[in-house]
């Protein structure tokens, strides 16, 4: 009983390339004892439910030796037509019992096993080394968490007691008819057909992957929507999106074929093995005389009912090929070892660790990059402070990486007190390292769970001395919530200096023994930073720091100063001794002193501001938009599901009619199988023969109907499936900023939705219409045939079949609103994985990997428990429908019986009214069983549908229409301008904004946090419209422009720049999204932000792939390819957020100038914490609280010796 699942396991072992296998059995790993024996149980009870036809007909085929036959006329026994229908309905109870368990027990035990299942899976997911997660997409892994893991639990759940059921039920059938004639059954199974389905699973597993693709896709463009509508890439990504999902229709559309064609072939043969059995069973009745009546009867429907059922079990290894495919990829990622486990008890852990740090002739490179270290060897001292320097790419930060042991080195080693890294326990390792880095990450939770992050089971007191000492505890005491704060997903609630700070108080809570500083102060002000500075160069004490920086006035004090070249050190010593010897570090420090005698300033980025283009949400979970209050959903229609079809109307037509044609074979084959009663009474060769005619008619139509049906609505269903995720994607791209605030809209709820929303309305469309117009067809036809023969004993029949609609009913409304249940759920455990998954170097370098599983795994207790009680309904339900049946057999035939004894109803040879009105009804309550089977998935399908089409129904508050007009300026007015973001409605963010910039002028923006400068960039994009007031751009309103068109003309390079996982010449590309841009151009572009010449020192030169979010680059590198992006996009308005602030000296200075150049001719608003950006501007606005405080040039604002003069002189904030 339990193979199908082992099945399913062991099949893509047989595909692995690798000879490498996992000596733990599948059900060791996923099912308990327990699990077993539910499914040993529930597969008993499908056996015995799969006997109960057979068993039937046994007692049909004894039944009817039991009729009189006088003078061609067929008489019965009432009394013994009493004691058959007490038989069938002894069966019927029977089967209530066995139904409900055999549902049941299996869904329950496939709902704990896929549980486990996607605990083992993000387990193990988590336990990855990060070089792993460098080749696996954040999204395709989001996709495979939800979808595929969906697909195997279809496959291990009540499909597989189906599947066991109907073999019973053949098997069984066959056992039946050897009882009743050896011979007859063997002739039929010597052409019982073997048909192979091999071809289903490969084309499946295609198909998934297409989907796998789709979904990576989609979380990327989701997770960096902001640059996506700032570049105006949501057509680019809509049709990169689409090519994913034409890839996996059109393997849908092949699978669908050739499922039609197999099927057809299936029912041609099952129809020509009926013909051939009455044929020679007729030989053995008249002319041999070795079977009765009854036998013949018995043998020829034992074998057609469990053909029958063999046929009906061919769309249960549909479901098991999906399965198959989808556990192919999940069990290798489960089967798979990671290099650098984390999770493993294994290595040494030292009683004392002291802080030796040394690299043994280290060679290391990324899979897509050349060499990055080449024969490093360097020592860091324990207990002193060590600071790299050197060139963007020179290797610096993977040097931390290979300490923190992300990836171990390919050659030589890296050692700890003398003992290599590779031989200590990862985890402990790890615990020994704190780490800030330049772009820090926050977690979706309060600031003070963010900080206990750095040391689970730190007192409120030690919190909030670790912020006092990160010089955080000021601005954390100013919020509403104060430590209760939400920081929103990635922080992105907090400014870019407020998420170091925290990120520092994090680092420093764990009091490591190891300290890591990667550009820990970069996003400070000068006030801030020297605070900040002076606390680190406190904590340094007795730990061993390593801090790398391109502001070299924050080493002055390191112990010792490693300069880097070519991944290799090229200088060591101290910072006087390094500036003594007149090499590369003294040339760096020439440079930026000639860069700073002009001067600093340094401030942050406002706590709401957005413009850094990462992805940004709430600062608290309970914020919902007024229009997206998300009241119980309702199901959606099924006329408007089949409205998204509309194109696909012919092929909806031809497969209706062949799905009509289907449904009409059965009640046909009932009007046969009265007069194959007639061969009790009158043996006929004639009628015989034409019978078996009849039967291979059928065989040839039947064929042609099946392959029609299945290829017309496996064409319609996946056009459909296609045409939706597009659409939803579409919708999606379109929905103002705020809106992507919503924490239910973030990038892993809304990438779940696609994956499995869409592909769920196919249960309400594609093969389900087939299915449900055959089920009507049968019943239909069923009934008029019924109440032409006997209206009375066809209305005692028809008492019976609502009783199985309303069970379907009834079962439809509980699964709805189960579905609701485990919906909601699943976003949640949906949030959980995408936002571990996609922050996973942060959860590494806190080793916090357990904490969120053990989240995850939290989560998943939900969807369990609702999984339990609609395998209990589901169970009682379907039991019910299965009984009826039956009840209806016992009452027909009592009935029947009364009407043929007493009220003169005829049965004789050419009106065989008792019969064929039986098996014309019960047949339709058999359709109608069939197609109560389908309701699981309707009932999915109709709320889905209702969620999607409340997507789709969404009109985005900014609309993108408007105007556009030749000859775009660039003159911008910002005229009394009051706005708050949504999230946090009580800030008033600008208070009456006004400033204006001309044509061809530079504004600059300045002032602390908080004040609004980052908002403004905000309105102007049109990413928020403002509450009061008015943006005017060349004298129009803003709401009043096209958003496309005004987009169009801005380019913007921000601090934290977002590139996309594909080549380096496509990102670049990305900036303007147009047109096609020439190769000639991306080069140029490349040459003036200073990145050709490192590009072309790659492997595949301009085709490298930059990895997920840029992974395989540096920041230096990842800032000179968003640079080259927006100049190759030669925009009217250049927005200018930190442009430089990650390139060292050199590089600095070189792009700066390229900037320079950039801004000539162009309206530029620049955000600046260097004056020497901003000192020749046209304008500078000094910003406090949301209104210009001071306006004017650098020296019109010098001599005022106002707000400006504080700020350059003595760095101080302005309140």
């Amino acid at each position: 009983m339990l193979f199908i699942q082992y099945v399913i396991y062991m099949f893509y072992r047989y595909e692995k390339k690798k000879e490498k296998t996992l000596s733990v059995g599948y059900f060791k790993l996923f099912a308990t004892w327990k699990d077993i024996v539910m499914m040993v149980v529930g597969g008993f009870c499908a056996l015995i439910h799969g006997t109960a036809q057979p068993l039937m007909l046994l007692v049909y085929g004894m039944m009817t030796d039991t009729f009189l036959c006088i003078n061609n006329t067929i008489y019965w026994i009432n009394a013994q037509m009493t004691m058959f229908a007490y038989y069938y309905v002894g069966i019927g109870i029977i089967v209530l019992f066995v139904c409900y368990f055999q549902i049941a027990l299996w869904v329950t035990a496939a709902a704990r096993q896929t549980q486990r299942i996607r605990k083992e899976y993000f387990r193990k997911v988590m336990r990855m080394e990060i070089g792993w997660f460098d080749c696996n997409s954040v999204g395709e892994l989001n996709t495979r968490i939800s979808d595929d893991i969906n697909k195997i639990n279809n496959a291990i759940a009540e499909q597989v007691s189906i599947f066991i059921q109907r073999i019973s039920t053949f098997v069984f059938g066959l056992f039946v008819g050897f009882i009743g004639g050896w011979k007859l059954t063997l002739v039929v199974i010597a052409v019982t057909p073997l048909i192979g389905l091999a071809a289903l699973s490969m084309l499946t597993g295609q198909e998934l992957k297409a989907y796998a693709k789709a979904g990576a896709v989609a979380d990327e463009v989701l997770s960096s929507i902001r640059t996506v509508a700032a570049f105006g890439g949501e057509e680019k990504e809509a049709e990169r999106y689409d090519r994913n999902l034409v890839e996996a229709q059109n393997l849908g559309m092949r699978k669908g074929t050739i499922t039609g064609f197999f099927q057809g072939c299936l029912w041609c043969i099952i129809f020509l093995c009926y013909s051939l059995a009455l044929w020679y069973g007729s030989q053995l009745v008249i002319d041999f005389k070795e079977l009765s009546p009854g036998s013949l009867i018995q043998v020829f429907f034992a074998v057609l009912v469990g053909a029958i059922n063999l046929g009906q079990a061919s769309p249960c290894l549909h479901v098991f090929a999906s399965g198959r495919a989808a556990a192919k990829t999940i069990f290798e990622t489960i089967d798979r070892e990671p290099k650098i486990d984390c999770f493993s008890e294994e290595g040494h852990k030292l009683d004392k660790v002291k802080g030796d740090i040394e690299f043994h002739n280290v060679s290391f490179f990324y899979p897509s990059r050349p060499e990055i270290l080449n024969d490093l060897s360097m020592q860091i001292k324990a207990g002193e402070t060590t600071a790299f320097v050197g060139p963007s790419g020179s290797g610096k930060s993977t040097t931390i990486q290979l300490i923190q042991r992300f990836y171990d080195p390919d050659g030589g080693k890296v050692t700890l007190d003398g003992h290599d890294i590779r031989t200590l326990n990862t985890k402990w390792l790890r615990s020994l390292i704190g780490i800030v880095e330049q772009e820090p990450v926050l977690f979706a939770t309060t600031i003070a769970e963010n900080i206990r992050f750095g040391q689970p089971g730190v007192t409120r007191d030690e919190i909030i001395q670790a912020t006092k000492e990160a010089n955080a505890y000021n601005f954390i005491m100013e919020l509403p919530q104060k430590f209760n704060t939400m920081v929103g997903e990635g922080g992105g609630q907090m400014s870019g200096g407020q998420k170091q700070r925290i990120a520092i108080a994090r680092a420093l809570i764990r009091k490591p023994k190891i300290l890591l500083l990667d550009m820990a102060t970069s996003a400070l002000d000068n006030e801030s930073e020297a605070i900040v500075q002076e606390a680190l160069d406190k904590v340094h004490m007795g730990r061993t720091t390593i801090s790398i920086t391109h502001r070299l006035s924050t080493i002055r004090n390191a112990d010792i100063i490693i300069g880097f070249e070519h991944g290799q050190t090229v200088e060591k010593g101290t910072h006087s001794e390094l500036l003594e010897r007149k090499g590369v570090f003294f040339t760096l420090v020439t440079l930026q002193n000639r860069r700073t005698t002009n001067g600093r300033i340094y401030v942050e980025c406002i706590p709401h501001s957005q413009a850094r283009l990462t992805p940004r949400k709430p600062a608290s979970a309970n914020y919902k938009c007024k229009d997206d209050i998300d009241e119980h959903v309702e199901s959606a229609p099924v006329a408007r599901i089949l409205k998204y079809n509309k194109p696909e109307w012919p092929y909806l037509l031809l497969g209706s009619l062949a799905a009509f044609a289907n449904g009409a074979v059965i009640p046909f084959y009932a009007v046969l199988f009265s007069e194959i009663i007639g061969v009790r009474a009158a043996p006929k060769r004639e009628l015989i023969n034409g019978i078996c005619l009849t039967f291979c008619f059928l065989a040839i139509a039947t064929f042609f109907s099946h392959f029609i049906q299945s290829f017309a609505f496996a064409k319609s269903g996946e056009l459909l499936t296609r045409r939706l995720r597009t659409l939803g994607f579409q919708t999606i791209l379109r929905q103002e900023i705020g809106w992507f605030d919503d924490p239910r809209n973030s990038p892993g709820v809304l990438t779940t939705r696609l994956a499995t929303d869409a592909s769920m309305i196919q249960g309400a469309t594609g093969s389900q219409i087939g299915m449900v117009i055959d089920s009507l067809t049968n019943i239909g036809a069923s009934v008029i045939i019924a109440f032409y023969v006997s209206w009375k004993l066809t209305l005692v029949i028809l008492c019976f079949l609502p009783l199985v609609g309303l069970s379907g009913a009834s079962q439809a409304k509980l699964l709805t609103g189960f579905a609701n249940e485990d919906d909601e759920a699943m976003e949640e455990v949906g949030q959980v994985s995408s936002e571990a998954l996609s922050n996973i170097r942060t959860i590494a370098g806190l080793a916090k990997e357990s904490s969120f599983v053990e989240s995850y795994e939290q989560k998943l207790e939900l969807p369990l428990k609702s999984s339990k009680k609609k395998a209990n309904i589901y169970g009682l339900c379907f039991g019910f429908a299965q009984c009826v049946i039956f009840m209806a057999y016992a009452a027909s035939f009592r009935y029947g019986g009364y009407l043929v004894a007493f009220e003169g109803l005829q049965f004789n040879m050419r009106s065989y009214v008792v019969p064929r009105v039986i098996s014309a009804v019960v047949t339709s309550g058999t359709a109608l069983g069939k197609a109560f089977t389908l309701t699981p998935d309707f009932a999915k399908a109709k709320i889905a549908a209702a969620k999607f089409f409340k997507l789709l129904d969404r009109a985005p508050k900014i609309r993108l229409e408007g105007e556009k007009w030749e000859n775009f300026r660039g003159d911008i007015d910002f005229v009394n301008c009051k706005f708050t973001y949504p999230t946090r409605p009580d800030v008033q963010v600008l208070n009456g904004l006004v400033v204006s910039v001309k044509s061809g002028q530079t504004l600059a923006f300045v002032g602390c946090s908080g004040c609004g400068k980052s908002t403004s960039i905000q309105l102007l994009e049109r990413f928020y419209d403002p509450d009061e007031g008015q943006v005017v751009i060349d004298g129009r309103l803003s709401h009043t422009v096209n958003v496309p068109f005004l987009r169009a003309q801005i380019g913007i390079v921000s601090q934290e720049p977002v590139l996309f996982d594909c080549s380096i010449a496509e990102n670049i590309q990305y900036g303007d999204n147009r047109r096609i841009v020439r190769m000639e151009e991306i080069v140029e572009a490349a040459k003036k932000a200073f990145l050709h010449d490192f590009v072309m020192t790659l492997p595949d030169e301009y085709e490298t792939k930059v990895g997920a979010q840029g992974s395989q680059l540096s920041r230096g590198q990842k800032q000179r390819i968003a640079i080259a992006r927006a100049i190759v996009r030669n925009p009217k308005i250049l927005l200018l957020d930190e442009a430089t602030s990650a390139l060292d000296t050199e590089s600095e200075q070189i792009v700066q100038s390229a900037l320079d150049e950039a801004r000539k001719g162009r309206t530029c608003i620049v955000i600046a914490h260097r004056l020497s950006t901003i000192r020749t501007a046209d304008k500078i606005a000094m910003m406090s609280h949301g209104v210009v405080i001071e306006l004017g040039t650098h020296d019109e604002l010098m001599a005022q010796r106002g707000a400006y003069h504080k700020l350059v002189t003595t760095g101080a904030p302005i309140s």
